[in-house]
């Protein structure tokens, strides 16, 4: 079984007026999710899914009709849909949430989830047994976004102030007051380091862990990056060497993970010279939301990003966007993530949710000018001109494009995450109140008559015949 939460919390954003996209039509051969389950019943929208372990899923949202209504958290099994607990805690919508899964050195095996909210707490939860184990109440204002360090055994609170914390729920150190605005966003770095989103700031601070040669905990700030030009909106780390920011302008910015420095900078998300496989637009301006980026997801060679209506496809070797559909969804994309088999899932506030295979393009190489009688007339010095105008053109291209290759509908409203369970499929939650459970057809075939076959083999119901 499988585990995940959800969360709720803002209005409905309708469906987007449409423009023009690339469509895939009915034949969607390579589209394995053609069977879903969805799972009715809420009343708000539900804006979160966290997987918790190998067995289960949650899901959290708010109750629409009143602030002070309790939020109510449901526990499914994702195979079946079967609810397994309803939880209620919070009074206000759910900001973040976060799994804290026992370590190895844990005496209790108990999986936790943190859940934060608008009403100034944060609850601790046992996914075992579907209680509260503990409400924290002691902030000065919501938290915005929580971060779980499995290797010190604690967690982070970003608000106001970067809390540090135990499983008990001990308060082991915080900052001072930082700003009204707050951490919008956390990441784990190496060396007992985590970098903090606040404003247009990246704020690196250091835990400093208690021992038998100090007292206590303690966390320092050890330096502030200032090279965004906007509010940071989403943070990822790509691995022990690297991690990405990306702002609401469309600045994506590549950083040195050890010592904090910038190591690449890409700003012409929408420059056609620079993506000239990208659909020419006519407008007349840019409003912040489409060059914003949204979600940033990654591997170990690409970082790909959600700007706007668009996906980007970063390569961290080359320093360059590669790949990209400037026009992926009819609204902005709200979640993007990455699949073992080069593929993307996309989601978008329009209700669509989008695959995409990341292929390589035939490099067709430049024509020569021809010489001889214009030259003559000195033309050869413009054609020269014109042949490097053409090779640089040539190296700006991307080597890749991404091709629309499954298109699932069921949501009719802004869908705001989903969770890839593998060979199993994967969860939307949506606007709409409603979670859908998206399957391979062709797997769920198999098993529903590998199930008969077994049935029919019990019951001594099946015959061979010689």
């Amino acid at each position: 079984m499988l585990r995940w939460l959800i969360g709720g919390g803002r209005e409905p954003q309708g469906l987007a007026e449409k423009s023009s996209v690339q469509t895939i039509g009915e034949e969607q051969i390579q589209n394995p999710y053609t069977e879903l389950l969805v799972l009715k019943g809420h009343q708000d929208i539900v804006r979160f899914l966290v997987q918790i372990d190998d067995c289960r899923y949650e899901i959290a949202f708010q109750i629409a009709f009143s602030k002070f209504l309790p939020l109510v958290f449901h526990v499914f099994i994702f195979q079946t849909g079967e609810k397994l607990f309803e939880l209620h805690g919070h009074t206000h919508k759910i900001t973040a949430i976060a799994p804290f899964s026992p370590s190895d050195a844990s005496e209790e095996k108990k999986h936790l989830i943190l859940t934060a909210s608008a009403d100034r707490t944060v609850i601790v939860w046992d996914c075992t047994s579907g209680r509260q184990v503990q409400k924290v109440s002691c902030f000065h204002s919501t938290v915005k976004c929580l971060t779980v360090l499995q290797r010190l055994d604690v967690w982070l609170s970003g608000g106001s102030d970067l809390c540090v914390w135990n499983r008990k729920l001990d308060l082991l150190c915080k900052t001072s007051h930082l700003t009204d605005a707050g951490i919008s966003a956390l990441v784990e770095l190496p060396k007992n380091c985590v970098a903090a989103a606040v404003g247009k700031e990246l704020i690196i601070f250091r835990l400093i862990a208690s021992n038998e040669w100090s007292e206590g905990w303690n966390v320092l700030e050890v330096k502030r990056l200032v090279d965004h030009q906007d509010n940071i909106l989403s943070l990822v780390s790509v691995n022990d060497l690297t991690f990405v920011t990306g702002s609401h302008v469309g600045e994506l910015i590549v950083w040195d993970a050890l010592d904090w420095t910038k190591q690449a900078c890409e700003c012409n998300f929408w420059d056609s010279s620079v993506h000239p496989d990208a659909q020419p637009e006519i407008k007349l301006s840019q409003s912040p939301n489409e060059t914003s980026v949204q979600h940033l997801t990654s591997d170990e060679e690409c970082v790909f990003a959600a700007v706007g209506k668009g996906i980007y496809v970063y390569n961290l070797q080359m320093k360059r966007v590669i790949a990209c559909q400037r026009t992926a969804h009819d609204s902005s994309v709200l979640h993007i993530e990455k699949l073992p088999n080069r593929q993307l899932i996309s989601c978008s506030e329009d209700g669509s949710v989008r695959i995409w295979e990341l292929r390589e393009k035939q490099q067709l190489p430049a024509e020569p000018v021809p010489t001889g009688f214009f030259n003559m007339w000195g033309f050869g010095r413009t054609n020269k001109q014109a042949n490097q105008a053409a090779k640089k053109m040539q190296e700006n291209t991307p080597m890749h494009f991404l091709e629309l290759v499954g298109d699932l509908i069921g949501h009719s409203s802004a869908v705001q995450m989903f969770l890839y369970f593998g060979e199993l499929g994967l969860a939307t939650c949506s606007a709409d109140h409603l979670v859908i459970l998206w399957k391979d057809g062709e797997r769920e075939s198999r098993l529903r008559s590998l199930t008969l076959f077994q049935k029919l083999a019990q019951n001594g119901d099946l015959q061979l015949k010689v």
